[in-house]
């Protein structure tokens, strides 16, 4: 049974996941949509990077942790896109090996329209050293169940 935007709770935390970042994860995404050198070159990144080496591209940190919000939450919810994201930050590097997991906090619900609702909820990404790697808020529309 989907969840609608009723069966949302105001103040609800979660947290989900498991997913390990690849080596060849980061350097494929990287040269496909983000292709900075620190992102793409290992070996100048081990010698040059103020990061000590590779480190994945922000934006492909932002789709993992989509991918982990749709796997846990949004693949059985009500939902039928977004208004947009805010308060997208990037904290700590992510790098080949580490392993994320992410936390969703409902912060507020407007019924913005009969037939639906928008959920703001902050998701945090964090890695196997309990360190939060990425922020946003997303502005999710829900179904309402009386608007179907």
């Amino acid at each position: 049974m989907p969840v609608y935007y009723e069966d949302v709770e105001v103040g609800a935390v979660e947290t989900h996941g498991s997913y390990e970042v690849t080596r060849e994860e980061v350097l494929s995404f990287a040269e496909r949509y983000d292709p900075q050198w620190f992102h793409t070159d290992p070996d100048r990144a081990a010698e040059q990077s103020p990061y000590g080496g590779l480190i994945a591209s922000g934006w492909h940190t932002a789709a993992m942790t989509m991918r982990l919000l749709v796997e846990s939450q949004l693949s059985d919810a009500a939902t039928v896109g977004a208004k947009g994201v805010d308060e997208l930050r990037w904290l700590v590097p992510v790098r080949p090996g580490d392993t994320l997991r992410i936390e969703n906090e409902v912060l507020e619900k407007n019924a913005d329209q009969p037939e639906r609702g928008v959920v703001r909820a902050r998701t945090r990404t964090y890695n196997q050293e309990d360190e939060s790697v990425f922020s946003m808020i997303g502005n999710v529309m829900y179904l309402r169940r009386d608007g179907e």
